[in-house]
């Protein structure tokens, strides 16, 4: 008589919130696919501020038994549940699955509904691709979707040259707008060949002095940016802020200026997915990667991006 032995995955988990060190490989169950879920044997995942900052401290997300941090995939299906149309086994795909529950990206294979997928433009690698859901949804959702930016208005970006920021003067550039960002001078070349308008070193100029009559404001710094941004802002116009609502201002100034103020948080999306992949495809979205990390390299990963100094996304690579 024959046992069913369970099949198992290379994944990395933190064996406890604290500082990158606390990332280790693990070895867990390989998931399978439910009603109208995927299998996908990843490729690369993303690395992002919101797995840092919850390694750190353990106070964002829904975690199962085994944390594995990770919502950027791209990869492969493996197989399908019942109920699944979009995708068969082979097809190569990229997404943002579960977000803010546990999705798993950093692992070798990673299971979530269909439709938090779409099908990796055939232009760009895996890397790439892996680079792009959650940072490339957080500025599509913030600028198109929340501000409704439209062709001929005037944004300004805050850390421009950031994992969002890059991404967002892309999304900004091919809505029309004409884009301002704020970054330090040394990154102003690759944001100029984004097709940024034009940029302002936060190191030596006050962008509340040097900007006005802007019609949306994204906000990835958070914390004193929004009050100063209220200047610079058009009446009507949007501020969008992304790392808390704490950076919001207060909303008796922001009524009396005469514009909107919001948090907005990521939310898994086929459509945008959808609308990001076919900028790629067009040739008008691309994800700036800084360095990537075998996925054992998890913790040095995380360590380099508490630097804050990165310009574009980390990637690890992993099958």
């Amino acid at each position: 008589m024959s046992s069913r032995t369970t099949a198992t995955m290379r994944a990395v988990s933190p064996r406890a919130w604290g500082a990158p060190d606390v990332l280790v490989p693990v070895e867990v169950d390989r998931p399978e696919p439910g009603i109208t879920e995927i299998l996908v044997k990843v490729h690369a995942a993303g690395v992002n501020p919101v797995d840092w900052k919850t390694r750190a401290a353990g106070e964002f997300g829904t975690w199962g038994d085994t944390p594995i941090l990770g919502y950027d995939v791209s990869g492969t299906v493996e197989a399908v549940g019942p109920g699944v149309t979009l995708f068969a086994p082979g097809d190569e795909v990229f997404g943002m699955p579960r977000f803010p529950e546990q999705a798993g990206g950093y692992a070798e294979y990673v299971v979530a509904p269909a439709r938090r997928f779409a099908r990796k433009p055939a232009n760009i690698d895996h890397v790439e691709a892996a680079a792009l859901p959650l940072a490339a949804l957080t500025a599509w959702q913030g600028l198109i979707e929340t501000a409704e930016l439209r062709a001929g208005q005037r944004v300004l970006i805050h850390a421009a040259a950031g994992g969002v920021g890059h991404l967002a003067v892309q999304i900004a550039k091919a809505q029309g707008a004409y884009v301002i960002g704020t970054a330090r001078a040394d990154k102003h070349d690759f944001l100029r060949s984004l097709g940024a308008d034009e940029l302002i070193d936060y190191t030596t100029t006050d962008f509340a002095e040097a900007v006005r009559d802007v019609d949306v404001v994204l906000d990835g710094v958070g914390g004193p940016y929004g009050d100063r941004s209220l200047p610079v802002l058009r009446r009507g116009g949007h501020l969008v802020t992304l790392p808390d609502p704490g950076g919001l201002p207060d909303a008796e100034r922001a009524r009396q200026a005469g514009v909107h103020t919001g948090w907005t948080i990521v939310e898994p999306d086929r459509h945008g997915m959808l609308e990001i992949a076919r900028l790629v495809t067009e040739g008008r979205l691309r994800a700036e990667v800084a360095e990537t990390f075998p996925l054992e390299r998890a913790a040095e990963a995380h360590a380099m991006g508490e630097l804050s100094r990165t310009q574009g996304k980390l990637v690890l690579t992993v099958a």
